[in-house]
């Protein structure tokens, strides 16, 4: 092979989508044309100042994996440093030669010559490649300096993308351990918001069966945070780098359900164009949220059930089974017991996932955790919506802690933001949360209000807020009602305002 065929091979080569097997073939080329025996490709870490090979021909993997060197050290590493190649006629006669591949015996050291010229753009260096071939002669050594020099002008771009290439990789995969580190303490449990004795209760459950792989069952009525719970298990497993894939099962028909869980074959049904990868297979290593399981059909609950006993599944339309190791967290605002004796959930598969149940309380069992999380939403929706209210007043208190709340902690959190979007003031008054949760006298709306007593509603409202500011003192009171201390006590007497009620918060 001349040259000109040589040079055409190798841009050939570098024309392909693959970076590392372009650069390979060159290496391949190469060794056809020049005999070369041993070749790398070298290129700069600029985050280490560590060169590394990045591909090799006539190296065993081992061997790869040992050819670092730092800047300025050894042959490569000179290189590198300097951007000007090197000869080595007999590498056994340069003390330079590091021989750090392992590769280079005594008898082949006698009769081999190194070259090692720079790649590098625009005067960025940015690796080397190198070249072990049989001594034959001082000026067969120019010529062969002189054409490496012009191969590597050539590797020079693709190198350069091989770079970047690698350089997103790490910026994504250090972004990808942020985010993870992020989301892990999103999800502590301890950042869940609650301090009633039941939420207690499920904290200490959380920190029990976090670190194990056993299956977690959460119960609990719509909107009381099971889906928070879920990631709270993940997220403080030993699973945590690993996937956490939801799936609702009430999201998608039985025909298509099957398929999102397990996956299936290219030409298993209509449609099915290629092969696909289930969740139970992208959830490997990590851990797999089934919500609403109880809408599961029969049918998809036996193979579910496969699944937890076997750790296996098919795909779709396949033969072959596929082992799984994802962890399973079930959810469900149902009662399974009823489902039980009408025949809509089976038995078998009840007593599989039941084997660590969390039941999360309603809203309405735990008040006391009402105000804590009206005010950590507050906080939050201020932030979304650049405001600034500082507190939400007592009588809206009182009707957010009378409040049944059907809807649980969804319901409060989407009650707060609608009041942080309609509230023009710094504080939440009762007159800002939903219709649904007034009632006619804390409105003023009873049939037969006057203005007169729409106005007396908010007067005590006023009074109340300012008795709590100055800690019931009714002298600063006054003053900042601007009004006199006799009149506020005779509103304070009309209106049946019980004093020592802020005495005693204060």
């Amino acid at each position: 092979m001349d040259q000109i065929t040589c040079l055409y091979e190798v841009s050939q080569a570098l024309s392909g989508s693959n970076l590392k097997g372009s650069l390979q073939k060159v290496l391949e080329t190469l060794a056809q044309y020049m005999g070369m025996k041993r070749g790398t490709i070298t290129v700069l870490d600029y985050a280490t100042g560590e060169i590394q090979i990045e591909v090799a021909h006539g190296l065993s993997a081992e061997a790869r994996r040992r050819g670092k060197y730092r800047l300025g050290e050894g042959i490569t590493g000179e290189v590198v440093a300097t951007g000007r190649p090197i000869v080595v006629p007999i590498i056994s006669q340069d003390p330079r030669f590091l021989n750090r591949t392992r590769t280079r015996g005594v008898l082949q050291k006698r009769e081999t010559s190194f070259l090692c010229v720079p790649i590098k753009v625009d005067n960025a260096l940015l690796g080397a490649l190198s070249v072990d071939k049989r001594f034959e002669g001082e000026e067969r050594l120019n010529e062969d300096l002189r054409f490496l020099t012009v191969v590597a002008a050539l590797l020079a771009q693709r190198v350069h993308s091989l770079l970047l290439v690698q350089e997103e990789k790490r910026r994504l995969e250090e972004e990808n351990i942020r985010l993870k580190e992020k989301l892990r303490e999103r999800y502590d449990f301890l950042n869940i918001v609650g301090k009633s004795k039941k939420m207690q209760d499920v904290f200490e459950m959380i920190a029990r069966i976090a670190k194990s792989d056993a299956t977690v069952l959460l119960r609990g009525e719509s909107g009381t945070g099971k889906e928070l719970v879920a990631n709270a298990v993940h997220y403080n497993s030993q699973r945590a780098n690993g996937p956490f894939i939801k799936i609702g099962c009430a999201a998608l028909p039985e025909n298509l359900m099957e398929s999102e869980f397990f996956g299936h074959e290219k030409g298993a049904f209509t449609g099915a164009y290629t092969t696909k990868k289930g969740q139970f297979e992208l959830a490997q290593a990590g851990t797999i949220f089934l919500d609403e399981i109880a809408e599961l059909s029969l049918n998809l609950q036996a193979k579910l059930l496969r699944v937890i006993q076997e750790k296996e599944f098919y795909h779709v339309g396949g033969t072959r089974p596929i082992r799984t190791d994802a962890r399973i967290i079930a959810a469900t605002n149902q009662n399974l017991e009823e489902a039980l004796k009408r025949n809509l959930f089976r038995e078998d598969l009840y007593y599989r996932l039941n084997v660590f149940p969390i039941y999360l309380p309603p809203l309405r069992e735990r008040r006391t955790d009402i105000l804590l999380l009206a005010e950590h939403f507050l906080e939050d929706f201020n932030k979304t919506y650049n405001k600034n209210i500082r507190r939400i007043s007592t009588p809206a208190i009182d009707l957010l802690v009378q409040y049944h709340w059907p809807g649980n902690v969804r319901e409060l959190k989407n009650c707060i933001e609608r009041a942080v979007l309609v509230c023009d003031e710094d504080v939440i008054r009762n007159y800002h949360l939903p219709p649904t949760l007034q009632t006619a006298e804390s409105s003023g709306t009873e049939r037969g209000f006057s203005l007169a007593t729409a106005v007396e509603h908010l007067e005590r409202e006023m009074i109340i807020e300012i008795l709590k500011a100055t800690k019931c003192n009714r002298t600063q009171a006054a003053r900042r009602l601007d009004t006199t201390l006799r009149i506020l006590n005779y509103k304070i007497k009309k209106h049946g305002i019980e004093l020592e009620r802020f005495k005693q918060k204060t």
